[in-house]
Order: C-alpha cells, then structure tokens, then sequence
C-alpha cells in the first residue's frame, strides 16, 4: 500500500515568446506584464518574480515582529504569510491584524507578496473582507483553500459544483486586483492531486486571475516522471511555485512519502527550474520546509529544537535554492 506521510492560445504564445527572452538571461526574472510595457524591474534588488519568500507557517512560534525580522535574518527576500485559521493572521481579524504583520515585515526590509488563505467561497463573508484588505496593503498574490472530492458524487459533477466559485472568484480577483492560485497537493481525495482536474476547473476562467501554485514535490509524487506533461498543461495559469523535496521510504510494509532537506530527496529541481524559467516566472516562490525541525515544519506554536538550529537548516535551503536560480 502506498500512503503519503503527514508530517493552448495566445496566451500561451505570448508566454512561451517572451519565456524566451527570459531564457536567454539579461532580463531574467522581469514580471512578463513589465517586459510588456518596459517598465523596469523592481528597485528593491530582486525582481519581484525571483522573490524567495518563507511559508510563515514554519515560523508560526514566532509573533508579527519575530517572524519578520527571523525570515530578514535568514536572507528571505520576503514572507508567504498565512492568513487562515490557525495562521498568523485570522480570517475573521484580517482589517485588525494583516495591517500589524505588513507593518512588521516591511520595517523588517523585506516584503510580502503572498498569502496563503483558506478560500474556497466568494459567498463566504469572510472572503471579500480579507481579498479587499489584502490587496489594499499590497499582496497581489494567494493561494486558495482546498476542495477535497465526496465519496458520495461523481468527478465530474462534483467538478461543475466548483467552476461556479472559481468564476465568481476570479471576478472578485479582478476587481481588488489580486490573483488567486491554486496549489497542486498530493492526495487520495484531493482536487488537484492529479492535475488534470485543475485544468479542467480553470480552462474557461481568465487566467490572470485564477491559477496554480505548481508545487514540484506534490506533483513529483503523483506523477513520478510523468510531472514535466501536467507543467506544460498547467504552464499558462502558473503564478506562484513552491520549493521543498521529499523521497520515498519502505517503512515496515509501506511505501511512505518522507520530507527531507532540499536536494537530498527525489525532485528533479534542474529540469524544474529550467522549464519554469523557460515558460516566464509570473510570480514570486513560496519556500517550505516539512522535514522534522522541532515542530517549526508543522506549524507548532513552541519548538522542541534550538532556534540557531532550525534557523541554520532553513538558511542551508535557502542558499541552495538561490544558487539554482542563478
């Protein structure tokens, strides 16, 4: 048994034309909506799409101000701030709180550019509040909540029950000029696990506004070599990526998923980052690191390691990473 561990149209030809300037190395990183209307990247030093950002869940011991200069520290150009139940920031809280950590961050020198979010429902009353408030304080990228199939309806209709919300998302996206994206998570009853189900939900929504957050580790373990075919699918609605690694380990009679430090486990991050680079990064990265470290990799408000410890393990990634982006 095999069980994962807790723990094409113009777009696309303008995309792949202009992928390939990217490709070619003086404008590297330049946001394809500036490479078309010449203006120039960020002034903050990195460009915005080339951004490293902390998934803030992995600092979540830490409050507004200990998270942002931790994440400074480190050499994080930025933060993935969670904004969801549990998270850094509470949905029902976002016009009290989200202002208090944007305030953090940016005296921290860093930014954030994303958020991660449990949205799954434009009805919902907490979805507008937090998109408005959000967009007002300059994140212009999140990632969705889950949809998780019923055992009690069909793919396909459970399928059209959710084009209705991604729709009426993607106009309320619009309208605060923000981008919704939707991360690709391994899974026996996850919509997205296998990919093709996001190309399906997204085909007929304007993909400026509803998208993926491609996720290489999630998408290696469900489509092993087979994950370059579901990125080419997937390429014109990719915004946002996530970084981590993982490897498969035979723990007494199962096959299991195990997390482990970046570059020691099974993703293919070459052929990764060269295509992502090759398709025109439209987004900044979200960082993850779910490999034991003393509860900071699952979110735990106390750690059960030493801080130079964790802070070290994330800082080896992060230079990893920036050396493969270069």
């Amino acid at each position: 048994m095999i069980k994962e561990n807790p723990s094409e149209g113009n777009d696309m030809s303008r995309r792949t034309f202009l992928g390939g300037m990217l490709g070619a190395g003086a404008m590297l990183g330049t946001p394809l909506s500036q490479l078309a209307e010449g203006v120039e990247p960020s002034q903050s030093g990195t460009p915005d799409v080339l951004k490293v950002c902390i998934f803030s869940k992995h600092l979540q011991w830490l409050d507004y101000e200990g998270m942002a200069e931790t994440a400074a520290e480190i050499g994080f150009d930025g933060v993935d701030l969670t904004v969801r139940p549990g998270g850094h920031v509470l949905p029902e809280r976002v016009e009290e709180d989200l202002p208090k950590a944007i305030d953090a961050v940016n005296k921290a020198g860093i930014v954030a550019p994303m958020m991660t979010t449990a949205i799954t429902d434009p009805s919902n009353p907490l979805t507008e509040p937090l998109l408005r408030t959000a967009s007002k304080l300059g994140i212009r990228f999140y990632r969705l909540g889950y949809y998780r199939y019923p055992d009690n309806k069909s793919i396909p209709g459970f399928l059209n029950e959710i084009k209705p919300m991604l729709r009426d998302l993607a106009a309320m996206n619009k309208q605060y000029g923000i981008h919704g994206d939707y991360q690709n998570h391994a899974g026996s009853k996850n919509v997205g696990a296998p990919i093709w189900d996001l190309w399906e939900l997204m085909r007929d929504i304007d993909s400026e506004w509803i998208g993926c957050q491609f996720d290489i580790r999630h998408a290696t373990v469900e489509g092993a070599t087979a994950w370059p075919i579901s990125f080419r699918l997937m390429s014109p609605y990719i915004h946002t990526i996530v970084i981590k690694d993982f490897r498969w380990e035979k723990i007494k009679d199962d096959w299991k998923t195990v997390n482990c430090p970046l570059g020691e486990g099974m993703v293919d991050f070459t052929r990764f980052i060269g295509m992502w680079k090759q398709v025109g990064p439209q987004g900044p990265i979200s960082m993850h690191f779910e490999y034991p470290l003393g509860g900071a990799n699952s979110g735990k408000n106390q750690l059960t390691m030493e801080k130079e410890k964790v802070i070290r393990a994330m800082n080896r990634d992060r230079t990893i990473l920036k050396e493969w982006l270069k």
